[in-house]
């Protein structure tokens, strides 16, 4: 059978499971061919009269008609081999010849909607139905006023307070400031004007899809307001999704909103009104509670939401959680901090640096928001945001101790200890450790106490009561976070003896209970109490939240004044994230709870803060920051405060069963010989680049990319590129270089090279993938969701399993193997219903 044949099978099911019913072909009519001419009796939807599908054009694949019988989509479908929107020019003819608004182009596999009044096809996982086009019928956006829709510094302000010109306070200029301050009153800054307007222009010419490159600090979420206002107002969308990827900021955000919009939209968390979310034009979720067993195809229509804004973009519409963002039709805004320039110094050879895996995400984060040149739809840097005096920058503290040091260095920290060999003998074994070691097999209580020692003597103090500036610590593990909250706890209660009762720091991470609610509270000066050492200063008593990773993406707490990076960081994004805790500017004596204090007390603007790096991140980033404090720290073991470990012999090391628990600081230089890993030395991952460079040179391989036809071009290299002398290229050999959990096809390696997919997917990511299309053609019940996920997954990866099903051996699975226990919660029906498509559509062979 043909690939054209196998897509237009697919496609007729496809549209049975969306419930449109097929015309029976008695007459002949509009029949769909295969090979050698064999007719099928399914034909096209609903027919029309005679020859309906002819135009002057050529044939239509498929034309779907409403309820009145009148055409209004018209499907062109294309082979498997080819890509959908090849068919796009074709499709937009016949649609206009038969009058119709909406295309669907497919290759059976993958297939994109097009509103031809909205802009762009858009890519969806399964058919609408007949009901869901009639609301898309029924929504016409209107482009053009949005374009001319005006958007001034008050646009916000109009809808929080319509009246505000009409206030003797607001006429008067010396009450003024004070009337926006009170009534909590949002204008537009110039560059946020910009941002809104940038949309507008994207726009007039067409596009549907827009990215905001802000950096940390500049508003985001009230620029945000003022597009959801923009659209919602122009009657561009009815409703609007903000996806989150994480709690706090789903509270965070609704927040915003309501205080910016609410009267003239309703805001809600969907999760807290799951029954009536359609009473509110703006939905906050994270994208986990839409991903949660599919939730988002189960209760939601494409259309529920004509745009879709995800929050920190390259995070919330990452791997899986892509599918929820493009599941919905309409509108798409990305908005992220990490600008893509930030990568430009890195090895592209070293498959292992973290800074490629992060570049090739964030290119297609730029792609999926149709900024394929990388230049996104607005950008406003912190650069920028410095300059204008909207942020601020760090005061670096380059902080190294005697083993840090050494650690960053080529050579590594080096250490002897006495083992046992296979014969039972006492032997000397020399170890060197580098800086992605400490805290996972090299410790060092005493480095960890230098460390808190150095951030409590030289962190920022609060204008206000003096006491240290609120700061958080980023650390390795949850296990190092329960020390160095233990260790500044013990150093605080020294310093500040009375005022502190293990309140002065506060682990914050998923071990802790409330974790999320604490790092509200320490946003709004509440963490375990507040006024401290002044009555009247609102200010958090706990003053240093310690974590891991959270507290970084979109946490918003402009007081902070300190930051400290005990752990080093390999992820630009996260590094980036990080440092922007501290660039918003804040006015601390807006704290002040006493009128007449607060009256006659000076302003004390954030100008500063400091970014303590004990692991050398801001070198290891390349950044251009003056370095204005660098501290020499007191050899370990010799500074104030310091000791031998309990139980340890001074200057000894303890060799111990989670690592080396290291006592001294002892410099050791050292030759460390190890056996090159299955990574490969550089000479062997620069085979695939150079694979990827000749490819890319190459004419023919080139102009067939370009016509979408892979299969051709798989075909020349085959036999053009394939096995010549020059590099003797082959299959097997790129494989190996690619070092993936699974066998990489030719067709993978091929559209990766020519920019159809990002990179290469994990086993894992690719059966997710299929069970996906699983699930949107099934769509089985929500309590079989798991059993059948589970089920899917083993039965593909597991032989053994998948023969004992196949024989029918369900007794000794249920009793015997561990996929028993889901095998039991699914029913037969739909375990047959899995089997079948597996046979039918999954390739065993991808993920050998």
């Amino acid at each position: 059978m043909s690939k054209e044949a196998k897509a237009r099978i697919k496609i007729n099911e496809l549209l049975k499971e969306a419930h449109w019913k097929f015309f029976d072909d008695a007459e002949g009519r509009a029949n769909i061919v295969l090979e050698n001419n064999v007719k099928i009796t399914e034909s096209h939807i609903n027919a029309l009269g005679e020859n309906f599908e002819a135009t002057k054009n050529g044939f239509i694949d498929f034309l779907l008609l409403d309820k009145k019988g009148f055409p209004l989509v018209v499907l062109e479908a294309k082979s498997e081999d080819k890509h959908p929107l090849a068919g796009k020019e074709q499709a937009r003819r016949y649609a206009q010849s038969q009058h119709c608004r909406f295309i669907i182009l497919s290759n059976g596999n993958s297939h994109y909607l097009w509103d031809t009044l909205r802009g762009n096809p858009a890519a969806i996982t399964k058919f609408p139905s007949p009901d869901s086009f009639e609301g898309y019928a029924e929504f016409k956006p209107n482009p053009q006023a949005l374009v001319r829709e005006v958007v001034e510094p008050y646009y916000i302000v109009l809808t929080q307070k319509p009246d505000y010109k009409n206030d003797p306070s607001w006429k008067s200029e010396s009450t003024r400031d004070q009337f926006i301050k009170n009534n909590g009153l949002r204008l537009l800054r110039n560059y946020q004007l910009n941002a809104v307007k940038a949309i507008q222009d994207a726009a007039r010419k067409g596009k549907d899809r827009f990215l905001f490159e802000m950096a940390t600090g500049t508003g985001k979420t009230l620029v945000s307001a003022a597009v959801i206002k923009l659209f919602l107002r122009t009657g561009n969308a009815r409703r609007v999704l903000f996806l989150v990827d994480r709690l706090e900021l789903e509270n965070q955000a609704k927040k915003a909103f309501v205080a910016l919009l609410k009267n003239d939209y309703q805001t809600t968390v969907y999760k807290e009104n799951r029954d009536d979310w359609r009473k509110a034009e703006i939905v906050v979720s994270t994208v986990q509670t839409f991903l949660s067993k599919n939730r988002y195809k189960r209760l939601f229509a494409p259309d529920d939401f004509d745009l879709v804004i995800s929050d920190e973009a390259h995070r919330s519409i990452g791997g899986n959680s892509r599918a929820v963002f493009e599941y919905f039709i309409g509108y798409k805004l990305g908005l992220t901090a990490t600008p893509k320039d930030y990568l430009k110094n890195f090895d592209p050879n070293n498959q292992n640096d973290p800074r490629e895996w992060e570049r090739r995400v964030l290119l297609d984060t730029y792609k999926t928001f149709g900024c394929e040149n990388g230049i996104p739809t607005y950008r406003y840097s912190l650069l920028d945001g410095i300059k204008d005096k909207f942020l601020i920058n760090p005061v670096v503290v380059d902080a190294r101790t005697d083993i840090t040091a050494q650690m960053l260095s080529d050579k590594g920290y080096a250490v002897l200890t006495t083992r046992e060999n296979d014969e039972g003998e006492s032997e000397e074994v020399e170890e060197t450790f580098v800086k992605k070691d400490f805290e996972k097999d090299f410790f060092s209580d005493d480095t960890n106490r230098v460390f808190c020692e150095t951030f409590l003597q030289h962190a920022l103090r609060d204008p206000i009561s003096d006491e240290v500036g609120k700061g958080i610590v980023f650390c390795v593990s949850q296990p190092h976070a329960s020390k160095i909250t233990q260790l500044l706890n013990e150093i605080a209660g020294k310093m500040y003896p009375g005022k502190y009762q293990s309140d002065f720091a506060v682990q914050v991470t998923s071990w802790v209970s409330d974790a999320q609610q604490f790092a509200i509270n320490f946003s709004n000066n509440n963490l375990l109490g507040s006024a401290n050492f002044i009555e009247s200063y609102k200010t958090s008593k706990a003053r240093v939240c310690v974590t891991v990773g959270m507290m970084t993406t979109g946490y918003d707490c402009p007081d902070i004044l300190n930051l400290a990076l005990m752990r080093p960081v390999f992820s630009p994004t996260d590094f980036i994230q990080i440092k922007g805790r501290g660039t918003r500017k804040h006015e601390f004596t807006d704290q002040i709870t006493d009128p007449l204090w607060k009256k006659n007390v000076e302003a004390q603007q954030k100008e500063k803060f400091k970014l303590f790096d004990f692991f050398a991140n801001c070198e290891y980033f390349e950044k251009d920051f003056n370095y204005n404090e660098i501290l020499v720290l007191p050899r370990i073991g010799k500074g104030a405060g310091t000791g031998a470990v309990d139980g340890a012999s001074t200057g000894g090391v303890t060799y111990t069963t989670e690592g080396y628990e290291s006592t001294r600081p002892d410099v050791i230089k050292t030759l460390r010989e190890a056996a090159v890993g299955p990574e490969g030395m550089r000479v062997d991952r620069m085979y695939f680049q150079k694979f990827e460079e000749q490819v890319k040179a190459d004419s023919v391989a080139k102009e067939k990319a370009e016509a979408g036809d892979m299969e051709a071009v798989i075909r020349h290299i085959e036999e053009n590129i394939f096995d010549k002398p020059e590099e003797f290229f082959n299959l097997e050999k790129l494989r190996k270089t690619l070092n993936t959990d699974r066998r990489v096809s030719l067709r993978e390696i091929v559209e990766v090279i020519f920019g159809l997919k990002p990179y290469f997917k994990t086993k894992d990511e690719l059966l997710d993938e299929e069970f996906e299309k699983f699930d949107s053609r099934f769509m089985p019940d929500e309590k079989q969701f798991t059993p059948a996920r589970n089920f899917f997954k083993t039965y593909v990866l597991d032989p053994e399993f998948r023969q004992n099903v196949d024989e029918g051996n369900f007794a000794y699975i249920l009793g015997s193997h561990a996929g028993g226990e889901f095998l039991r919660k699914l029913t037969i029906e739909l375990r047959n219903k899995i089997i079948e498509y597996i046979k039918d559509y999954v390739s065993f062979n991808q993920f050998a």
